[in-house]
């Protein structure tokens, strides 16, 4: 367990170079949560007070989730990766047993069924169903990486897993999510050695698959005319990224300053959630924007590394599941921005540790948790190599 003497050892008495825990990385995490906090303060006030009369009533659950999101933080941290490798299986059939019972007993919030009321706070089942996911496939790829290289079915394998939890996430539905975990999975893939021809087979697959679900669904298809044209219907299917679009020009290169938003005040729907990213660029600018990605992608960068250097020591699940949680973080947060933005259709994806959600928060601090954890047993095991005190 660890302790307040352990704390003190492992994070601030020992040189950066030996540190037992990636203090840097530990800090950009928590620091872009403490961002996200404020920002969410900043835009949900406007509704808040609008639903209860508290103007306050958002901020106090977004504080309630980060406490949550700490305090599994720590758990995280002192769960060995050898946990996440044993069990993996186990964790992929609650996420197959997560999204069908979401299907049955679930919350229905805005004609979607994706959520689990429990008290006052809803819980996504996507979102652990992503991490299961992940590690079910670092596994795999670990106890079937010369299969997935050299024949068909061993690349098919886990897509049919993927296409399994697909089927349920679209019954709910959730889009979104969908195409995370494919981009994810075939990155995934692709590392492990996948032939390219199967690779380029199943991005069009893929593609092809997305068109003909966005062309056989008509709100999907509202969508991606109000994405391609917004201000053909600037009120009605092109409403959401019209209003965005004017935060963003609103803010210029610096904004207006922190709580100046006139976006948030019921103008823009989602402002503390998906469109988080609207009410930064229209309070703090471009500026604001361009670090918050920097931040973001110098978390990838990172767990790129970390993965990386995991592989060369023959860890191969944590190398694997460090690939996945960096790929997942990146395009995550780029389709989050490119939706604020009008690159991308309207989808329900959140900007990683900034926007407002507790399944969201608490399974994306376990990830980057895990994430320290697998380079803080590399750093132990390289320490025990040189003869290093541990």
């Amino acid at each position: 367990m660890i302790t307040l003497v352990s704390l003190k050892e492992r994070f601030f008495t020992r040189q950066a170079d030996t540190a037992l825990y990636d203090r840097t990385l530990i800090a950009v995490i928590l620091g872009l949560m403490g961002f996200g906090w404020v920002m969410i303060a900043s835009a949900s006030m406007p509704e808040a007070n609008r639903l209860t009369g508290n103007p306050f009533y958002i901020l106090d659950k977004e504080s309630f989730f980060i406490v949550g999101a700490l305090i599994l933080a720590v758990v995280t941290l002192q769960t060995p990766i050898s946990v996440w490798a044993k069990y993996n299986g186990y964790l992929l059939l609650l996420a197959l047993l997560l999204l069908l019972a979401v299907l049955v007993v679930g919350h229905n919030v805005n004609g979607a069924t994706r959520w689990f009321r429990l008290g006052p706070i809803n819980v996504q089942a996507a979102e652990p169903a992503k991490l299961f996911l992940f590690a079910y496939l670092s596994g795999y790829l670990v106890r079937r990486h010369q299969e997935v290289r050299e024949n068909l079915v061993g690349f098919i394998k886990p897509l049919g897993v993927f296409f399994l939890m697909a089927l349920m996430l679209l019954a709910q539905p959730d889009l979104g999510t969908v195409v995370v975990m494919l981009v994810t999975t075939l990155g995934l893939l692709f590392l492990a050695g996948a032939r390219v021809w199967q690779f380029i087979g199943m991005i069009i697959m893929g593609v092809a698959a997305l068109v003909l679900l966005v062309v056989t669904e008509p709100y999907r298809m509202k969508r991606v005319t109000g994405f391609l044209d917004p201000w053909a219907d600037p009120f009605g299917t092109g409403y959401q990224l019209t209003q965005s679009l004017m935060a963003f020009g609103r803010g210029g290169l610096t904004g207006q300053g922190l709580g100046n938003s006139i976006l948030k005040l019921e103008y823009l729907p989602e402002a503390h959630t998906d469109f988080i990213m609207a009410i930064i660029a229209e309070e703090l600018g471009f500026i604001a924007v361009a670090l918050v990605m920097v931040v973001v992608f110098w978390i990838v960068l990172r767990a790129l590394k970390i993965g990386r250097h995991a592989m060369a020591n023959e860890r191969f699940f944590e190398g694997f599941f460090a690939y996945s949680i960096a790929i997942w973080v990146a395009f995550q947060a780029a389709v989050n921005l490119g939706v604020a933005a009008g690159a991308f259709p309207t989808k329900g994806l959140t900007m990683p540790l900034v926007s407002y959600g507790g399944s969201s928060l608490w399974i994306m601090t376990i990830a980057l948790m895990v994430l320290v954890r697998i380079d803080h047993e590399g750093r132990v095991a390289d320490m025990h190599a040189t003869g290093g005190r541990s």
